[in-house]
């Protein structure tokens, strides 16, 4: 094992990488046969005598430096720039400099060539005109050889675009407007026409016979009724490998004693972390967290709480700041997404299986935020772990509402029809239509689903804005008239700040027109849209960190298998990743 430490300013030493190569090749070829026939055991084992060739190879090495004679710059006399008169700097009006001439010729074959073409290509045009024109020259001013030069240039191109253009009208041949073919589009617009439909809106408007399994399920290969955690594969591990490996590398080019010495004391922890320390690394990281999406007043608060954390620390060996303040940031992100009550949806349904009562699951979100998909994928899970479930469609404003809860319905039994559960239905729709009171709907399902013994019951609700006070006024009814076991508020992870402002507000709204003296709140939240963010995960982070409440189900998809639990370390490692 070498082990040298050199200073450049002191001691130059340009033979080093030559003589540890020397020293490898030597004890390779030296010991190879030994260390082929006795193995590993005997590598740890036996005695290497090197000592003597170790100090031949120094030795030569030493000397083959000191046969090289270092190079001296040359004086101005030897240069070529001295030799140089006053004539030949003078240049004269319409007269190329011969230097430049020659400087240019010797730039690359490829100008050689090109200009080779050229003259050759004006010899053929004719020989008798060079003279005259090399005579013109000489006789004009430079502005005239400048303004004869931008004539000849744009009569050229102008030759060329006429004979670019002259195929444009052969193309042009066929005239009249087209219109447009869609790849997965339908051409013929007779299958698209349901207008004369005779069902219509009964549950026979789109037969069954046309919907794909394939489509809805996605992975095939799953588990049935198993919650995938989210997977994310973060490439910041290896990064940190490579800086460590190379920490040599941006003190060499400071050079000296000051490079080295600020590289290890910049390394060895020597002191406790001060405020001044942790300052311009925190606030790379806040900038860092509110580009993710976590909301700015959030970033905030994490950055000063982490600060004070860390404040009068001392810093382990070989540990630099940032890399302190990144791993307790890291720490402080995966305790928020690790709430301290956890929900167990399948534990409180067999819960409520036991009281013979059904469980009631209500969903609250702003508009266009997914509710009734993820109602949708909830159900395929809840139904592929044996409960039946009843969908309430209390959603009586929006248009459509109702039948996109049919078709889901319609789907869901056609994936689990009652022959494959002893001809029981696992779910069913309740609804009333539209313009009816939302929190009376709720209650008749919530009676119909316990006197047909259905396990689960899903509540989707209409959407609406936080600032809206009559329609907050009204799901607030509508939660403290039914007292559902869960609600779950359901957010997509676009949004950053927008996000705290809409959970704030729904929780503000649900305790302000409650009735009772404890109201109830948000006990959960559904994240939405997960597969469009890449790793801007801060949404995550700030509707968390404003509530204290766990993230129940993260939707990553289109599919009904498109439904995962949160992995807090996952969602850590791509919020941290540059």
């Amino acid at each position: 094992l070498i082990w040298q430490v050199g200073f450049q300013k002191i001691l130059t030493l340009t033979y080093v990488d030559k003589l540890i190569d020397d020293v490898h090749k030597e004890f390779r070829d030296k010991y190879r046969n030994e260390f082929q026939q006795k193995g590993t055991l005997g590598i740890l084992n036996g005695t290497f005598d090197f000592k003597d060739d170790f100090m031949r190879l120094l030795r030569e090495a030493e000397e083959s430096s000191k046969v090289r004679a270092p190079t001296v710059m040359k004086t101005f006399e030897q240069s070529l720039k001295s030799q140089k008169t006053v004539k030949c700097m003078i240049e004269t009006r319409g007269e190329k400099p011969k230097e430049k001439v020659k400087n240019k010729k010797n730039k690359g074959s490829k100008k050689d060539a090109t200009e080779a073409v050229a003259a050759a290509g004006k010899a053929s045009g004719g020989e008798k005109q060079a003279p005259s024109a090399s005579g013109d020259r000489e006789e004009l001013t430079k502005d005239e050889i400048l303004q004869k030069n931008r004539e000849e240039f744009f009569k050229r191109h102008s030759k060329a675009g006429e004979k670019s253009r002259s195929p444009k009208p052969e193309a042009q041949k066929e005239k009249g407007k087209k219109p447009r073919v869609w790849d997965l589009g339908n051409s013929n617009a007779k299958v698209l026409d349901y207008s004369n439909s005779a069902a219509n809106g009964s549950t026979e408007a789109s037969p069954l016979k046309e919907f794909d399994p394939e489509t809805a399920l996605g992975d095939r290969n799953r588990e049935p009724g198993r919650l995938y955690d989210l997977e994310y594969e973060s490439d910041d591990e290896a990064e940190e490998e490579k800086v460590v490996q190379n920490p040599s590398k941006p003190s060499a080019k400071k050079g000296g004693l000051g490079g080295m010495f600020g590289m290890l004391k910049g390394l060895v922890g020597s002191k406790s972390l001060t405020r001044e320390d942790m300052d311009p690394v925190l606030e790379k990281m806040k900038d860092h967290l509110i580009a993710k999406n976590v909301a700015a007043e959030i970033a905030v608060q994490l950055c000063e709480s982490v600060a004070k954390k860390l404040e009068g620390k001392v810093m382990g060996t070989f540990t630099t700041v940032t890399s302190t303040v990144k791993q307790a940031l890291q720490e402080a992100l995966v305790q928020i997404l690790q709430p301290q009550r956890r929900v167990d949806v399948l534990r409180d349904v067999m819960d409520a299986q036991r009281h013979r009562r059904p469980y009631v699951v209500t969903f609250c979100g702003v508009n266009g935020v997914g509710k009734s998909t993820n109602l949708a994928k909830i159900s395929f899970w809840l139904i592929e772990n044996g409960f039946s479930v009843l969908i309430a469609a209390c959603d009586t404003f929006r248009a459509g509402a109702v039948e996109q809860l049919r078709t889901h319905t319609r789907r869901l039994n056609a994936l689990h029809p009652p022959e494959s559960h002893g001809g029981r239905t696992m779910v069913q729709l309740y609804e009333k239509g539209y313009g009816k009171d939302a929190a009376g709907i709720a209650m008749e399902a919530i009676s119909y689903a316990r006197n047909q013994g259905f396990d689960v019951v899903l509540v989707d609700t209409a959407g609406r804005m936080q600032d809206n006070a009559p329609l907050m006024t009204a799901l607030a009814k509508l939660i403290a008239v039914n007292a559902p076991d869960l609600v779950l508020f359901v957010g997509e992870a676009l949004v950053g700040n927008e996000a705290v402002d809409q959970l704030v507000k729904f929780n503000k709204a649900l305790a302000d027109h409650s009735m009772a003296q404890t109201p109830r709140l948000i006990d959960g939240i559904v994240l939405t849209k997960f597969d469009t963010i890449d790793d801007k995960v801060g949404a995550a982070i700030s509707m968390t960190y404003i509530t204290s409440k766990p993230i129940v189900f993260v939707g990553t998809g289109q599919t009904y298998c498109d439904l995962r639990s949160l992995n807090a370390k996952a969602v850590v490692a791509a919020l941290m990743k540059a």
